[in-house]
């Protein structure tokens, strides 16, 4: 029986940041017309296809969708995965090593169940970055797990410090959810990296829940994936899945179509729970995402909006606040200690200029004293055209000097 302090603690990992920036800024008015760096919603135009796939399919709705996804949409998914990874070519069937996905949230939340199930331990524990994305820990929490958080800070390079983890840990371990370009931070996992934490999944039995939603978004060389890595070692996607989805890669959220692809025997299991306990994407929207993943051109926009804002960024922001460019993803990370943390920092922009951004320790659990990793930092989400990001930096250097 659940009692009050374990859902005090449930509640605790699993608390929306965005509800408590709403409960820290209260009532208070903003200094000047809002800008808000807060989400990370890309607003990039809507792609010219959308309106024509949706209006030649509007009758679909009427149907029931396949909750595996339809044939074309997982084709396009699998050729997309080649495309993107040309060493895989060949290597990803749709059949076996896809399960089509309501977002790529929806899976990295029920995947939990099918890992918690493939391995029986009296204690199993899920690895979570911290910061995380609140949805790994909600999974670990429902799978009667404990989750395990790894700090990610300046001294680990922002990516969890594999070398640290312990034997007794990682043979208890169903689960570790990794993000690459990983969010806050924007760090990126090189292949090297994901071939250790692939081998640490094989040795110790546990699945390597590959987080790679902002893989899309970068302004160098594309950032290496998890399923290349795990391939390159010997030819197999064994104890791997990676998911990825349509939100940020084509500024589609509202489609929710993502996807997890990877170990087969995994997929299928994942699949069969899925079948009974998961959304369907209504048809019409997986006609949309079917075009989505088989073009690019819609994506090169995208990624060229970002890479505006993130040049006025360096122009910007260049020697302050710790700024550093992010190797990928729209997110920068900003260290406001000299400003009294995260939370005054929010507070101080929101009231003084109308910047609204998100206070870092929200996205993270704390230690023994209560303070996360994070919490003198601020998350912005350069998301917007780019003379709407000038203006709000400027806000902000204004404002903070």
């Amino acid at each position: 029986m659940s009692t009050d302090s374990d859902l005090t603690a449930l509640d605790t990992l699993v608390a929306s940041p965005f509800a408590r920036l709403k409960a820290l800024l209260g009532d208070t008015p903003p200094g000047k017309p809002p800008i808000t760096f807060a989400l990370g919603e890309p607003q990039a135009p809507l792609p010219d296809f959308v309106p024509e796939v949706l209006n030649q399919s509007m009758a679909d709705f009427t149907r029931y969708p396949p909750i595996a996804g339809t044939p074309g949409l997982r084709g396009a998914i699998a050729a997309w995965l080649q495309r993107r990874y040309p060493s895989l070519a060949g290597a990803v069937d749709a059949e076996k090593n896809l399960a089509v996905l309501n977002g790529s949230r929806e899976g990295l939340f029920s995947a939990i169940f099918p890992a918690r199930a493939r391995k029986a331990v009296a204690d199993p524990a899920v690895l979570v970055p911290n910061p995380f994305y609140q949805a790994y820990a909600a999974a670990a929490a429902a799978a009667g797990a404990e989750p395990v958080f790894l700090d990610c800070t300046a001294e680990t390079g922002f990516l969890p410090d594999l070398d640290t983890l312990d034997e007794a840990l990682l043979n208890r371990t169903i689960a570790f959810y990794l993000c690459s370009p990983s969010n806050p931070q924007g760090a990126v996992a090189d292949a090297a990296y994901w071939q250790k934490a692939v081998r640490l999944a094989r040795r110790h039995d546990f699945m390597l829940f590959a987080d790679e939603c902002y893989s899309e978004i970068y302004t160098g060389e594309p950032p290496a994936g998890a399923l290349e890595a795990a391939f390159a070692l010997d030819g197999t996607f064994d104890h791997v899945i990676s998911f990825n989805s349509l939100s940020k890669r084509s500024g589609l959220p509202g489609v929710r179509s993502g996807f997890a692809a990877g170990d087969s025997r995994f997929c299928a299991a994942f699949s069969r729970f899925r079948n009974v306990a998961a959304p369907q994407t209504p048809l019409p929207l997986q006609a949309v995402a079917e075009k989505a993943w088989s073009d690019e051109a819609h994506v090169t926009v995208g990624r060229r909006i970002i890479e505006q804002n993130l040049d006025l960024a360096d122009d910007l922001l260049a020697g302050r606040y710790g700024y550093q460019r992010p190797q990928g993803g729209f997110f920068l990370w900003l260290d406001m200690a000299q400003f009294g943390g995260g939370e005054a920092a929010a507070k101080t922009l929101w009231k003084e200029c109308g910047v609204r951004v998100l206070p870092g320790g929200y996205l993270a659990h704390g230690d023994n004293q209560g303070r996360p990793p994070g919490s003198s930092y601020v998350r912005l989400a350069l998301v917007h055209e780019a003379p709407v990001t000038e203006e709000g930096l400027k806000r902000i250097v204004g404002t903070l000097g």
